[in-house]
């Protein structure tokens, strides 16, 4: 009798204990899933080895740099590399039109996807477009009056110096001009500041927006659709509007949609969408790469790093330990 009642009573303690033990071990919802985690190492490590590639390459070190234009010389005798010259066509037609590439990239998935076809779905993903859109306008074109970029320049002691130009009679000086834009097109030079890397900013910004929106969507596809196992998981964690911590599955089940035929693997998956932002994004990688090598110093690229990450912290992370916010803007794939 007494054996009895201790193992119902041992017993009742199990589902707390393995409720307990299964929340323990979930991914905390403030911080990025291992393959998150993976994805957003390969940040810094670009960087890190681009950085210490320059120091280390003869061909690159030994080079003529105009810290003026965080370049190499442009000269194409004397430039490093082709991609050292800022008229590389990857530079000229991709990178400097970068947020438009995105873009593109993110509506074709969006609009052809059979797994982003509901409305709920689309709707929000555009909210977070937009709200990854004004985060790169209010930091590289405008905020209130110059761009975040311009301002934290002038702040930490940058100005326009006027070159070779003869500057009418009044009051007009290089401090006149208060964007970089605005300075190199009087023909003064943008000099003295911080220079955040708008580059790193973009090609950061750019391609893990691509990640989030496309990765998880393509994930949740290819597991649905799969004839056998997929062994990665949906690993995010959310905050509930009563406090407990579940796996994001949970909100997943609730608008959950069956591929319409098996998949015949995971670049069925993708979709002509997804292969597009794949290529985007590794294009991305590939020219960030290139910006660690030939442009600006370490800490302007850490900057770049630091300040794309923070919006991109803001819009895919932030909603999960936040439910009122995670109802407006949801989460990718959900």
């Amino acid at each position: 009798m007494t054996s009895q009642s201790n193992g119902t009573a041992a017993s009742s303690f199990l589902p707390s204990t393995t409720t307990s033990s299964s929340s323990s071990s979930r991914n905390p919802p403030f911080l990025p899933t291992p393959i998150e985690a993976l994805l957003l190492l390969a940040y810094p490590v670009l960087l890190t080895f681009g950085t210490l590639f320059s120091l280390l390459s003869p061909t690159v070190r030994n080079a003529p740099y105009d810290a003026t234009l965080q370049a190499h010389s442009q000269d194409p005798a004397f430039s490093p590399s082709y991609f050292a010259r800022k008229s590389n066509i990857f530079n000229v037609f991709f990178v400097k039109r970068g947020w438009g590439w995105v873009s593109l990239a993110f509506f074709i998935f969006l609009l052809t996807h059979p797994a982003t076809a509901t409305t709920q779905r689309r709707a929000r993903a555009l909210l977070r477009w937009g709200l990854v859109t004004t985060w790169w306008v209010l930091v590289t074109q405008w905020c209130f009056g110059p761009a975040i970029i311009d301002r934290s320049f002038r702040y930490t002691g940058g100005k326009c110096e006027i070159v070779d130009m003869k500057i009418e009679a009044g009051d007009a000086s290089g401090s006149d001009f208060v964007t970089g834009v605005a300075c190199k097109a009087a023909g003064g030079k943008w000099r003295g500041g911080h220079d955040i890397s708008g580059h790193v900013f973009l090609l950061v910004l750019g391609s893990y927006f691509l990640v989030q929106e496309v990765g998880w969507v393509f994930l949740d596809h290819w597991r649905r659709g799969s004839a056998g196992p997929v062994s990665v998981r949906d690993e995010r964690s959310v905050v509930m509007i009563d406090g407990a911590v579940k796996s994001a599955t949970v909100e997943a089940e609730r608008f959950a949609t069956t591929a319409e035929h098996r998949l015949a693997g995971a670049w069925d998956a993708l979709g002509l969408g997804g292969k597009i932002a794949s290529a985007v994004v590794v294009l991305s990688w590939w020219m960030l790469l290139m910006t660690a090598i030939f442009f600006h110093t370490w800490f302007e690229k850490f900057t770049g790093l630091l300040v794309a990450l923070t919006g991109l912290y803001a819009v895919y992370f932030v909603p999960r330990f936040v439910p009122p916010l995670r109802g407006v803007v949801g989460l990718p794939g959900i």
